[in-house]
């Protein structure tokens, strides 16, 4: 699949640094662009592989380079007055070569948060084809300001693309873990699952073609019905010392069958989906579905897919699963699942609680303001009858 890639935001920069990376270094070729936007001077320059030239700081005039110290409704502001200045930077992308855009961005953040929302709005004014929003939320440890933030921008994010695929760092994280390690090491699970699923349908790994291919029509078909989406990522190493085991895995003469291939992969596809989702839901919830194979084409069963959707389709109760492979030159076979249209999810439950809260408390304060300010006025004006 090409995307074109926009990372909004010091998070959003980031990841889009490492979707780069990991493009290279598997041949993935769903790279097409690279951008990023920003508030803050210093986080545009610490990126490495998004040219210089794609670096676009907006808000100059209200915050100088300085970022927007987590207002997500001045980032929000900075973006509107300044959306020629990344459209420039868009213009130079070739539009015809691409089959979507993916606006990256952490929710917790102002700029990110605040910005990605409006840009999605703004290309999918301007563009045919798909926008998606690559949200990251923020753990629930690193401040209220920033759930806060994340609960704000999710209801505009998701309500501005064709489909908000999100990752809950809240579930990722790790004990003990230094601040850099964490978000380093997060950003690669971000990077490998979705780069994955993106890179599926394209040439590059030596030639090989998938027996049933995932082009980029299965991801966006998968997508359409909008909402929020989740992937799932299971995979384990083939060891192919043994003649026996390759020929059961080939389905070849051997004398033995392809059962254990068959088995792995549909083992996979459940550990996939019932595992460690980037967002965590309850899988029946899902409105759409999409199973891909992973691996070298010698070790991918067209049964074990074929089983791993059907149980699929049976666990979300959907007609809407599809299903596919990838040939890798990996030494081992994986499973990718994506679930779109999720509902049944504690996380933004959570953040809709955190919103109505908010609002609540906003306008109590809102309120009492108002009746102080009044009863001052009030003390006034018999201070004044007096004298």
């Amino acid at each position: 699949m090409k995307l074109a890639l926009i990372g909004f935001g010091q998070a959003g920069g980031k990841i889009v640094d490492q979707f780069l990376a990991y493009d290279d270094a598997i041949d993935g070729g769903f790279v097409t662009s690279a951008i990023a936007v920003n508030t803050a001077t210093t986080d545009l320059q610490g990126l490495e592989r998004i040219p210089s030239g794609n670096r676009v700081l907006v808000g100059q005039a209200r915050v100088n380079g300085h970022g927007v110290g987590a207002d997500n409704e001045l980032g929000a502001d900075v973006t509107e007055s300044d959306i020629g200045e990344i459209q420039r930077a868009i213009d130079e992308i070739p539009t015809h070569e691409i089959d979507a855009f993916l606006v990256v961005a952490g929710m917790g953040g102002g700029t990110g948060s605040g910005g990605a929302p409006v840009l999605a709005k703004h290309l999918k004014r301007i563009y045919t084809q798909p926008v998606y929003g690559l949200g990251v939320l923020p753990a629930t440890d690193e401040g209220g300001i920033y759930t806060l933030n994340a609960a704000r921008s999710f209801r505009t994010f998701v309500r501005e693309v064709d489909n908000l695929l999100v990752f809950d760092n809240d579930a990722w994280r790790s004990a003990g873990e230094s601040v850099e390690g964490g978000y380093d090491r997060i950003n690669r699970e971000i990077v490998e699952r979705f780069g994955l699923l993106f890179a599926a349908g394209e040439v590059g790994h030596g030639d090989a073609v998938g027996e049933t291919v995932v082009d980029s029509s299965e991801i966006i078909n998968t997508l359409s019905g909008g909402g929020v989406s989740t992937i799932g990522y299971a995979s384990e190493t083939v060891d192919t010392s043994s003649d026996g085991l390759l020929s059961s895995l080939t389905g070849g003469d051997g004398g033995i069958d392809d059962g254990e291939a068959t088995t792995r992969l549909t083992s996979l596809v459940r550990k996939a989906t019932l595992g460690r989702l980037t967002l965590p839901c309850d899988a029946a919830s899902a409105d759409r579905g999409l199973v891909v194979a992973t691996g070298s084409s010698d070790h991918l069963s067209r049964k074990g897919l074929e089983r791993g959707r059907q149980w699929l389709e049976d666990e979300t109760g959907s007609m809407e699963i599809r299903g596919g492979d990838y040939p890798t030159t990996d030494d081992e076979v994986g499973a990718i699942v994506l679930l779109s249209g999720v509902s049944d999810v504690p996380r933004i439950d959570q953040l809709q609680q955190v919103a109505v809260e908010a609002k609540e408390t906003t306008e109590d304060v809102r309120t009492r303001s108002q009746e102080e300010t009044a009863a001052l006025v009030d003390t006034s004006g018999e201070l004044d009858a007096l004298f």
